[in-house]
């Protein structure tokens, strides 16, 4: 039966069977180039007698790793390497049909140099900080007294130790949630990043610490990995890191809210002194002590002070004082107001005399009397009147009525 030529043409009654499949992938990856590979060294074997030697090389990233083998000669003939170092290879892919496994085959291996990685470091260093994420303005000041302190850190490793040991004598009852994680190689990016974010997640916790003992810069590269970094900067939790290079700063340093130059440092970052804290609650009483001391003392005296004063020892003698001091104003008070009325009454005598001065009543008591004509108009003029009318005379008491004999013209008054 004729089988399938390509692999889209397979069905469950028409399979390739496994040797096809074995030969078609062997065929590819024997067409392939060869390829430079980077990555970290995590296991390496020589096989004595064999001039041939074994390594794992793994991914920085994330983990995934390859087989490699090299020969010893090719191994040898450049800088020593040791597992931890990041290299790259120049390798062939091939496919071992009887166990279904891929290898690289490598003819060279070199290991990266410190200054390519610092290189790498720096330049994603200026990336991250172009984002901001180094600004001072994004960090957050460090709890005075947290209730949970988290902590990442190796597994039975010195930076745990110190930590936990020296924050202990500083406070003996802090309280830790540790995270024991890989923290070198190709593993540590993925785990510390994960400690660091199923701490932040809990709600007791108040402060987390990433704390590992120094090392070289190959051992510290997951400390500058980009993806870890970025947890960190979106961590909300207060974040120290503790890392304890002092060459090399790792970007883990730079993004976090304190940096701390060892895990001893640290410890002494996150939680109070409780003997500095006594002694300062110690000398707050006595300074307290001493403030009520001198307020007493000085009230005290002002009071001494008072009982000696005229006012306390003879308290009449005040209101003696005041009794004089009112009657003089009574007196002032009484004389003004007879002063005004005198003034007031003098003033109306005089409106009196006016306004009966301008009296037409006043004026007919002087012996005048006010004419109206026949037809009660006033008369002021003899023009107006003719012999025969009848007028009214009004005088200051009572009217007549006379009739008109005569009448007389008399040149008008120039008096004005």
């Amino acid at each position: 039966m004729d089988l399938p030529e390509l692999a889209r043409d397979t069905t469950a009654d028409h399979p390739w069977p496994v040797r096809l499949l074995s030969a078609k992938i062997e065929d590819y990856i024997a067409r392939m180039s060869m390829v430079w590979v980077e990555g970290q060294v995590v296991q390496l074997s020589r096989r004595p007698g064999s001039g041939m030697a074994f390594l794992t090389l793994r991914d920085t990233e994330i983990n995934e790793s390859l087989s490699v083998s090299v020969y010893t000669r090719v191994l040898e003939a450049g800088p020593p390497i040791k597992e931890g170092d990041q290299v790259v290879v120049r390798a062939k892919a091939t496919f071992w049909r009887t166990r279904g496994s891929l290898q690289l085959q490598a003819d060279q291996i070199r290991p990266v140099g410190v200054g390519d990685l610092l290189a790498r470091i720096e330049n994603l260093k200026r990336t991250l900080a172009g984002e901001g994420l180094f600004d001072a303005d994004r960090k957050r000041p460090l709890p005075f007294l947290p209730r949970v302190v988290g902590l990442v850190c190796g597994r039975e490793s010195k930076a745990e130790h110190d930590v936990r040991v020296n924050a202990a004598a500083r406070w003996p009852a802090v309280v830790f949630e540790t995270r024991q994680v890989a923290v070198q190689g190709a593993q540590a990016v993925g785990q510390v990043s994960a400690a660091i974010e199923e701490l932040d997640a809990l709600e007791l916790v108040d402060v987390i610490v990433v704390a590992r003992g120094g090392g070289s810069v190959e051992d510290l590269l997951p400390f500058s990995n980009e993806a870890l970094v970025r947890v960190a900067a979106h961590c909300r939790t207060p974040l120290v890191s503790a890392i304890g290079h002092e060459t090399d700063t790792p970007l883990l340093d730079l993004v976090a809210d304190f940096r701390a130059s060892t895990p001893t440092d640290a410890a002494k970052r996150i939680v109070p002194d409780l003997r500095e804290e006594m002694g300062g609650v110690a000398r707050a009483r006595a300074r307290l002590g001493e403030l009520v001391h001198r307020r007493l003392d000085r009230e005290e005296n002002g009071l001494a002070a008072l009982r000696t004063r005229p006012a306390l020892a003879r308290p009449e003698t005040v209101i003696e004082a005041h009794e004089e001091r009112l009657a003089a104003a009574t007196g002032r008070l009484r004389a003004h107001l007879e002063n005004r009325l005198i003034r007031a009454e003098r003033d109306l005598t005089a409106l009196k005399t006016g306004v009966r001065a301008l009296s037409p009543a006043h004026t007919l008591e002087r012996g005048y009397a006010i004419v109206q004509g026949p037809s009660g108009e006033i008369v002021r003029d003899s023009a107006q009147i003719t012999r025969g009318d009848e007028v009214l005379a009004r005088l200051a008491a009572g009217t007549l009525t006379a009739t008109v004999t005569a009448t007389n013209q008399y040149p008008p008054s120039t008096s004005g």
